[in-house]
């Protein structure tokens, strides 16, 4: 082999090293239980986020189990999180409304939380979040308090008060998730999108949703081309219940299981929740869409009422996966 053949196959070789090198995903940080990573535990690589920075932080987790009581503080802004696996990355604890803290005082169901999410701009794809304590009553997997926060192919495991949307001015978009509880498993005060996602009523619950919007909050839950299904028995689930006065929650162009009660809605024996809450369909389908038994203070949409429902609608001009105006400042 001649000189310029060596030459032109080790830079061919130097090409296809180079292209492969550039082709795989930089992060910033890398979770690893084995020691593979930068850090072996969730938490210690969100606390190595420099605080207030302007720019993404990226965090590739690896497969594994992590059991953790995770929080991610106000000041970790634009932090993301990137999965190795969906079903074999997961973030986890046991904690639930009713156990006791060293002190002897229960926990609450805010205390339950498996991972608190307080700063802005948040996101994660290809992750679980779970609460493994069981049907114990109250256990939160996720409360999110933070502005513009995504979820993407991302799963949310538990039974009672599995996601907790809790911020009143928080704005939040689910796409591609699995979200699965017994009662009131979907909750809180903020602005929530479900899109594509399935939700899944599991045996021995009552009721999907329990929003509890502020009443000058245009926008509670809402859901687009999602998929209601469970092993629950049929007419045994809700589609939601008020928790506050003023909830809001639509399920537009959704499909809907043989677990939906025909009446749809239940106002909480409150009355007045009648007249202030606000819960709508819009091409419900499936076995448990029934437009002509629903009860009679919720409202079916228009096709032109329904087309109001745009992601630049109700996120008051955020736009969920395009840069942060944090990120240009």
């Amino acid at each position: 082999m001649t000189i310029k053949t060596y030459t032109a196959v080790f830079a061919l070789l130097l090409c296809l090293v180079l292209t492969h090198v550039q082709a795989q995903p930089q992060y910033d940080f890398v979770v690893a239980k084995d020691g593979s990573g930068d850090f072996r535990t969730v938490q210690e690589a969100i606390n190595a986020v420099p605080d207030f920075r302007k720019k993404e932080t990226s965090i590739f987790i690896k497969n594994g189990v992590y059991k953790e009581k995770l929080v991610l503080p106000a000041s970790k802004t634009l932090v993301r999180f990137i999965g190795e696996d969906v079903k074999h990355t997961i973030l986890t604890n046991d904690d639930y409304a009713s156990k006791k803290n060293r002190f002897g005082e229960e926990m609450g169901t805010t205390g339950s939380s498996s991972f608190f999410i307080f700063g802005d701009d948040f996101s994660a794809e290809n992750i679980t979040f779970e609460n493994s304590a069981g049907p114990v009553g109250q256990a939160v997997a996720v409360r999110i308090d933070g502005d513009k926060v995504m979820f993407t192919n991302c799963r949310f495991l538990g039974n009672q008060d599995t996601l907790y949307p809790h911020g009143e001015k928080s704005r939040q978009y689910y796409k591609n998730c699995y979200i699965e509880g017994t009662t009131d498993f979907i909750f809180g005060w903020s602005t929530a999108v479900f899109e594509n996602c399935e939700i899944y009523c599991k045996e021995g619950g009552s009721y999907i949703t329990a929003a509890s919007t502020l009443e000058e909050t245009p926008y509670g839950f809402v859901f687009l081309n999602c998929r209601i299904t469970g092993d629950a028995p049929a007419n045994s689930y809700f589609l939601g219940r008020p928790w506050r006065p003023y909830a809001k929650t639509v399920f537009l162009n959704s499909y809907m299981g043989d677990q939906i009660k025909p009446e749809g809605w239940h106002n909480w024996n409150k009355p007045n929740a009648e007249k202030t809450s606000y819960y709508a369909e819009h091409g419900s389908k499936g076995p448990g869409a029934n437009a002509a038994a629903r009860v009679k203070w919720s409202h079916q949409l228009s096709k032109e009422q329904a087309n109001k429902y745009t992601l630049a609608n109700i996120f008051d001009g955020w736009i969920p996966g395009k840069p942060s105006e944090t990120a240009s400042k």
